[in-house]
């Protein structure tokens, strides 16, 4: 699709969502979470082989050099100043001959091309090095959509106190959107950032993050967003 295109496509449905934001919220929807006492950031999957050119799993590229990553970059740079943790999860696999008898992938395979992403092309899953884990930041690998799936990400952040989750990355679709699920569903506020989400397809973040916004996260503006991780340490911003 072209950018006219994709212009048409965003204002269409923001009239749609303009339209059925009155039923959700007469209905008790799009409700509050607010911020909690204690954040960090997950960043999903913003590894080499979503965040560059020529990988089958390559999401848009407009979107993520003039807004995911300038917007991550920010972000990190709040977190970093203030003490709060920031876990980079990736995603890859060990066994990934898709006729092998036993496979780290599940049955994942049979619907998209996850044996690109090797546990052996360290490249593909390392993060991207425009936003790289520096000491004191943890990297999670996981094999499921979900950064919560089979992992221990719950526990760590309880372990550390953590009650706020501002979540980044790809794709809005499926493993940010998972893991925003899993994450309230855990107990956990769930915030999505909204400049630090994509995905491939045109429409898909608009969709994706305002069906969110009304069942499953708060959808803040990056600005907002580092306005809490620079006040948090000092103020109480938990929702009443």
């Amino acid at each position: 699709m072209t950018q006219v295109d994709d212009k048409e496509l965003d204002g269409m449905l923001q009239q749609a969502f303009n339209a059925s934001t009155k039923i959700y919220q007469e209905r008790g929807f799009q409700r509050r979470i607010g911020f909690g006492k204690k954040p960090a950031v997950i960043s999903v999957d913003l590894a080499n082989a979503w965040t560059r050119p020529g990988n089958p799993f390559t999401c848009d590229q407009d979107a993520m050099d003039n807004e995911i990553m300038p917007g991550m970059q920010r972000l990190l740079a709040a977190c970093r100043a203030n003490g709060h943790p920031v876990i980079h999860v990736t995603t890859a696999y060990e066994i990934t001959d898709r006729n092998a008898p036993f496979t780290d992938m599940g049955l994942w395979h049979c619907k998209i091309p996850i044996d690109v992403v090797n546990l052996t092309d360290k490249e593909l899953w390392a993060i991207d090095s425009r936003i790289a884990p520096i000491e004191g930041e943890y990297t999670l690998l996981k094999k499921r959509a979900s950064a919560f799936h089979g992992t221990g990400l719950g526990g760590l952040l309880r372990a550390n106190g953590i009650d706020t989750i501002l979540v980044t990355g790809v794709t809005a679709t499926a493993c940010v959107r998972t893991t925003i699920c899993d994450g309230l569903a855990d107990g956990f506020r769930t915030i999505a950032v909204r400049e630090c989400i994509g995905d491939r397809v045109p429409g898909a973040v608009a969709w994706n993050l305002y069906d969110i916004d009304a069942k499953f996260a708060d959808v803040t503006n990056v600005d907002e967003c580092i306005s809490y991780l620079e006040s948090v340490n000092g103020l109480a911003v938990a929702a009443e």
